[in-house]
């Protein structure tokens, strides 16, 4: 008949640990797996498999991150206050990068975080704090080696306690958009298709009073002719110095010859 103790012991999988009188009893340790009956994995021999990423050095996993990654678009638009601009918001970030480091093996762990505090007020007047981070970042890949320390900065205003978390998830985007070299994919916004207009044509009277002033060189002169020939108009009708009506460009020619020393401005 078996006590108890024993029954108890059996239905957990173990044995109970016999008296050292008893006859033919054997000493049984108590298991270190969990109730589960699932061993614990020994990671001294752990050895990887085929669900883990290609050991490989960091510097090649993180091209392999950047090469899956490829863009993140300004997707989100801030509009408040009279400002508005596409942005990429850090959650949208991280969703983009988290999945694909976890497959390359790739750790990006903040090993330092220096803070700066100041009091601010915001346009409507309240009161607020200002949290400026630099946070220096650890990128390790699936064989433990590290890339060189790298370095990002946020900022974030807050009325209450989260503007340090602000701030570093700001950093943390920096850091990622940065690192990965990761572009939006997006026209630039500056590039407008506006079509330029014919510039309007300067009348030919009113070049009379430059071609009739005796300051006018005969360089402006011979650019007047060209000007009014471009616009086909030397043959427009104008009122000349003494009041007779005269060919403008028969004119810019005859005052170019009357200047001493001028040449001829055909």
């Amino acid at each position: 008949m078996t006590s108890l103790a024993e029954r108890a012991a059996a239905a957990a999988g173990r044995a109970e640990t016999a008296p050292a009188d008893e006859p033919g009893a054997a000493y049984v340790p108590p298991s270190s797996a969990p109730e589960t009956g699932v061993p614990l994995a020994d990671m001294g021999q752990y050895e990887p498999g085929d669900d883990d990423p290609p050991m490989i050095p960091v510097h090649l996993a993180w091209l392999r991150v950047r090469k899956d990654v490829r863009a993140i678009s300004k997707g989100e638009q801030y509009n408040a206050a009279g400002t508005r601009y596409n942005f990429r918001g850090v959650d949208t970030t991280i969703n983009a990068f988290a999945p694909v480091t976890l497959r390359h093996g790739v750790n990006v762990l903040p090993v330092a975080v220096n803070a700066v505090y100041s009091d601010a007020v915001s346009k409507g007047g309240s009161k607020m704090r200002e949290c400026r981070v630099t946070v220096t970042w650890q990128v390790t890949g699936p064989m433990g080696d590290s890339l060189p320390l790298l370095q990002s900065a946020g900022e974030a205003l807050d009325s209450q306690d989260k503007g340090t978390a602000k701030a570093q998830s700001v950093a943390y985007r920096v850091l990622l958009l940065t690192a990965g070299m990761t572009p939006t994919n997006d026209p630039e916004p500056e590039l407008q298709a506006i079509e330029r207009g014919d510039a309007p044509v300067r009348p030919a009277v009113q070049y009379l009073d430059e071609i009739c002033h005796p300051d006018t060189s005969a360089a402006r002169l011979r650019q007047i002719h060209h000007e009014l020939r471009t616009t086909r108009q030397l043959g427009a009708l104008v009122t000349n110095e003494i009041g007779e009506e005269e060919a403008v460009g028969d004119m810019v020619v005859r005052i170019g010859r009357e200047r001493a020393g001028a040449p001829d401005v055909r």
